[in-house]
């Protein structure tokens, strides 16, 4: 079952580009989470680098998609031009072209200019992190201009019908088994999965956080890396076991992020 990892750009401190008060980052975090439960319901498996307004670097976002395995990559984005209503259009970019990411973004485009978007076309980014330093085939959608009323008028009426053609663009290149199994067994006996629900720079407030989950049932530890105290939830074999225990933790609105270490810097465990 081929995994892809959805990023809403931008989050947090990080507002993205801003035009008459609306946020790139809520534009981007709504419609990554719309096409990720189109794919779920198409029986795709689906980790997101974020599901609430949280900041995370670039190369974080790159490393959740290598740590998972994951076979693709899609990273959601508006574009925004120096003048107002000046530049419209959608346009996806690759790392490089002639490659399977370029074949993906293909497909992603054409839906999108079928919306009625202005096609912007495929063009490469070897400068942007996401796309550089991830292990898989990544696209990353601008998905019109932010500070164009024209594209925003064709996103806000066409919401879902975007997320749909988004989603069939996916569907189209890429096939539910995964792109690759070549995972040797000395690498399976290596690899845990974890759901980490926050960090801290104080041992105090992440123990509190580790007590909390416990008392709703939820075994949790905390780990340091980095100086940084990282509070993750279960340690299972498998990716879809840490999927599944992600589900269960969002009911309870914990911010949630899959992880895949070793993670032997414990600290305290619970």
């Amino acid at each position: 079952m081929a995994l892809i990892v959805i990023d809403a750009g931008h989050g947090g401190f990080d507002n993205g580009a801003i035009y008459q008060g609306r946020k790139e980052k809520e534009d981007n975090l709504r419609l990554a989470l719309a096409v990720g439960n189109l794919l779920e319901q198409k029986g795709y498996q689906v980790i997101y680098t974020r599901t609430s307004d949280e900041y995370q670097s670039p190369y974080e976002k790159a490393q959740i998609a290598n740590d998972a395995g994951a076979d693709y990559f899609i990273s959601f984005h508006r574009n925004s031009g120096e003048n107002d209503n000046t530049y419209n259009g959608v346009q996806t970019l690759v790392y490089d072209k002639d490659s399977e990411a370029e074949r993906l973004a293909d497909f992603i485009q054409n839906e999108l200019v079928e919306m009625g978007f202005a096609d912007l076309g495929i063009d490469e980014r070897t400068g942007l992190v996401v796309l550089r330093r991830t292990e898989m085939p990544a696209v990353l959608i601008e998905t019109g201009f932010i500070n164009n009323d024209k594209d925003n008028r064709i996103y806000d009426e066409n919401f879902y019908r975007i997320a749909e053609a988004i989603a069939a663009g996916i569907e189209n290149a890429v096939p539910l088994g995964s792109r690759s199994q070549e995972v040797t067994q000395r690498d399976e006996e290596q690899i845990s999965y974890g759901v980490e629900v926050g960090r801290s720079l104080y041992e105090t407030s992440a123990n509190y956080l580790a007590e909390e989950l416990l008392s709703q049932g939820f075994a949790s530890y905390v780990y340091q890396e980095g100086g940084i105290l990282h509070v993750i939830v279960g340690r299972t074999g498998t990716l879809e076991e840490a999927l599944e225990l992600q589900k269960k933790l969002r009911m309870f609105d914990y911010p949630t992020m899959i992880v895949s270490s070793q993670m032997e810097q414990e600290t305290d465990v619970f």
